[in-house]
């Protein structure tokens, strides 16, 4: 089993930055994916940004450009630094992991951007 544990949600003005992180913790595999998906009030669990083992990265065009997704292997910690947050980032943001064919997901942070 993994688990995984976000931090660094909270509330923030439109145009403003926020960096989440995620802890794993339990049976890590050395080649996983690690990722983010958020789900804003009334709407399914979109996917944010995903990166492998190696640091091969995707986004989703909705934040291509204004979100960093990057990775501690030693810490098995993955990180979002959201930049240029608009209000329609508001949402319950989800860590992920990917690996041995399971999927694996955190309880979520809340991030509200004020507008």
């Amino acid at each position: 089993q993994v688990q995984l544990v976000e931090s660094g949600g909270g509330l923030v003005q439109a145009g403003g930055s926020l960096r989440l992180s995620c802890a794993a913790s339990g049976s890590i595999f050395s080649i996983n994916t690690m990722g983010w998906y958020r789900q804003g009030p009334g709407k399914q669990r979109d996917f944010i940004a995903r990166i492998s083992s190696f640091g091969s990265t995707n986004y989703a065009d909705s934040v291509r450009g204004r979100f960093t997704i990057s990775r501690d292997n030693a810490k098995n910690t993955v990180y979002l630094q959201m930049d240029s947050l608009k209000p329609e980032d508001t949402a319950v943001y989800f860590c992920w992991c990917g690996q041995g064919g399971g999927d694996y997901w955190g309880r979520g942070t809340q991030v509200t951007v004020s507008s």
